[in-house]
């Protein structure tokens, strides 16, 4: 049975030069799951929100949408589309986790007994008893997301739409948030349709998969076909490439002919099957050479209040000048408070926070930050204060006293550099996220920084633009910046670190080499180094599995 049904679809902003969404047809069966994938900016959260008419953006639009074999329009039970946001800060509106999971009841009047029951079988599903009465704001990221679906859930939809909502999970807290929605999917046939850029755990379970490209539908089709439809497709939408599933980029890098593997399971069958399998060591890694100390880290302990528990224990850290360290760790650890806490931000009541071997607090009159370090927020909103991404860049300028005359040029360039030239006259606030993570990150290099900071700068951006990320911080690193990131992208981390650490309980536990790090994990590794193990005990990339299998591993 069709639930839904998009005919003819296009939609474009105000004063935008061109549609978001171009021609859009699209049948949505009851009970399917279908992720939908593409580049940011390719119209992906239009599109689910214009699916949602309580949030359908403001702007011109043609063709139809229908719900249910009847104009979208007519819809009069809200209820029946749940939307589920990436970030899950902005859906949470009340204080205490039953209290929000009541609200949407409240709100359609239903009689208290029935919504005592709903709430407490749906906190009964989704496994929340032991946090039922707790404030919101004390639960962790992945708790947080996990509230908002059963808030949504609760209300007893018949679609779920959900617009990247593990992009501030840990990869853990994402896995469990991915199963919990094949379960709903599977034992209550509820409808999804699920944007997202990290395809790693979603790709195997759709029934589906859309690629948007520039607000068109560029495939659409079962997820082992999609993998070989854009193996052919490589010369003319390289892009997409790099997003898929760890099994599906190193089958395609080996181009042997067998059935596309989509899962860590199939993608070691398929190497068991084609090589050898004879425990190799690929080369170790280079240590990185230690030199003069950045920012340092010596026993830091930290709380927001007085009498709140520690969030840091007596951290202490050594970032290397013209090194580039990571941070890695679940939810709600203390890699945030450490950042800020290296940023000056938050001042620990114990401990020493040093940045070029000095005090932090010997910095006065920020002079600190004239030059010197710099950080981009989780949020990138944040940054933003002005109508234009270009007002802001040049707002940066204008602190930096560079003279107006070199404003364009600079801005070009760094425009140029990050791929956001045409988001220049645009409001900040109407691009998408991974958008207004480029156009932030803009903004700090425009500070000319010696070190920068970086709180999950890969959030809402598609894998082609990870790539760039990466080059860039590779280029900046050469030149001698020193770079710390805090990431929940164990890929990233491996292809850009130069060392790891892990963040527990508000310590950091360890602190090395992407190979090493990432080799003697189990969870937080990738999915190349699982499915290598037995192969090459080193191997973290997808790129470093495909170069073992050419050079090392001998096909059989």
């Amino acid at each position: 049975m069709e639930l839904f049904r998009v005919e003819n679809l296009s939609f474009r902003y105000p004063k935008a030069e061109r549609d978001a969404l171009q021609e859009i047809n699209l049948s949505v069966q009851n009970g399917e799951f279908i992720v939908l994938c593409g580049a940011s900016g390719c119209g992906k959260t239009t599109l689910l929100r214009l699916l949602k008419k309580e949030l359908a953006p403001v702007g011109e639009k043609t063709g139809r949408i229908l719900y249910a074999g009847a104009p979208q329009e007519a819809l009069t039970n809200a209820g029946e589309i749940g939307f589920v946001q990436q970030n899950p800060e902005s859906q949470i509106v009340t204080d205490k986790v039953w209290h929000e999971l009541a609200f949407g009841l409240e709100n359609m009047g239903l009689p208290t007994e029935t919504i005592r029951r709903r709430v407490g079988e749906m906190a009964s599903f989704f496994g929340m008893q032991g946090w039922f009465r707790q404030k919101t704001d004390a639960l962790s990221g992945g708790q947080k997301q996990l509230l908002n679906l059963a808030s949504v859930m609760v209300m007893q939809p018949k679609l779920l739409i959900l617009d990247e909502p593990t992009g501030q999970l840990d990869p853990i807290a994402a896995a469990d948030f991915i199963a919990t929605l094949q379960k709903i999917n599977r034992e209550l046939g509820l409808t999804i349709l699920l944007a997202e850029h990290r395809l790693e755990e979603v790709f195997p379970i759709a029934d589906r998969v859309l690629v948007l490209e520039n607000g068109r539908i560029l495939l659409d089709d079962e997820p082992r076909k999609i993998g070989l439809r854009l193996s052919k497709l490589h010369c003319d939408h390289p892009i997409m490439l790099h997003a898929l599933p760890g099994a599906v980029r190193i089958w395609q890098g080996l181009h042997i002919d067998d059935t596309c593997p989509l899962t860590v399971r199939e993608g070691r069958e398929f190497l068991e099957r084609h090589f050898e399998n004879r425990a190799e060591t690929l080369p170790e890694p280079e240590v990185p050479r230690i030199g003069e100390t950045a920012v340092e880290l010596k026993n830091v302990w930290f709380r927001y209040e007085k009498d709140a528990p520690d969030v840091l224990r007596g951290v202490s850290a050594k970032v290397y000048r013209g090194e580039i360290f990571c941070m890695l760790g679940g939810n709600g650890v203390g890699k945030t408070t450490a950042l800020n806490v290296l940023a000056g931000l938050d001042k620990p009541y114990r401990g020493k926070v040093l940045v070029g071997g000095k005090p932090i607090k010997d910095y006065k009159g920020g002079t600190l930050y004239r030059r010197g370090l710099a950080l981009l927020p989780q949020n990138p909103e944040t940054v933003f204060v002005k109508d234009t991404v270009r007002a802001d860049l040049a707002e940066i300028l204008e602190v930096m006293e560079i003279p107006r005359s070199e404003h364009a040029a600079q801005i070009e360039k760094i425009a140029e550099k990050l791929g956001i030239v045409h988001l220049l006259d645009r409001h900040p606030f109407d691009i998408s996220g991974g958008e207004q993570q480029k156009s932030a990150l803009a903004k700090v290099l425009l500070s000319e920084p010696k070190i920068l900071l970086l709180d999950e700068p890969t959030k809402g951006i598609d894998a082609f633009a990870k790539s760039n990320l990466r080059e860039i911080l590779r280029k900046l690193k050469r030149d001698g910046m020193t770079i710390v990131l805090v990431t929940h992208d164990v890929e990233f981390a491996a292809e850009t670190a130069d060392r790891c650490a892990f963040v527990f309980d508000g310590e950091i536990l360890s602190a090395d080499p992407p190979q090493k790090f990432f080799a003697e994990n189990s969870f937080y590794t990738t999915a190349a180094n699982r499915m290598a193990r037995g192969l090459w005990k080193n191997a973290v990339t997808c790129e470093q599995v495909i170069e073992g299998c050419r050079t090392t591993g001998g096909q059989l």
